[in-house]
């Protein structure tokens, strides 16, 4: 029981460690941090919609061309 509070101390102080060396060291705020975030994800918001659009677009082509009479053999 020793050995696993020793490990979830270790691991808190870690952890601890860790974020603030994290903050510390950030090229960036917080705020210009999460404007960029929030930038990329429109970002890929937007592509996402268009990939959508021009897939549907191909597949109501091909729907079109399937659905056209076919003449008698």
């Amino acid at each position: 029981m020793n050995k696993f509070i020793n490990f979830i101390a270790g691991a808190a102080i870690g952890g601890l460690i860790g974020a603030t060396t994290a903050l510390l060291l950030a090229p960036v705020s917080g705020e210009e941090l999460q404007a960029q975030i929030k930038e990329q994800v429109e970002q890929i918001q937007l592509e996402v919609k268009t990939a959508a659009s021009d897939r549907r677009a191909e597949l109501e082509e091909q729907l079109s061309t399937l659905r056209e009479p076919r003449p008698p053999a």
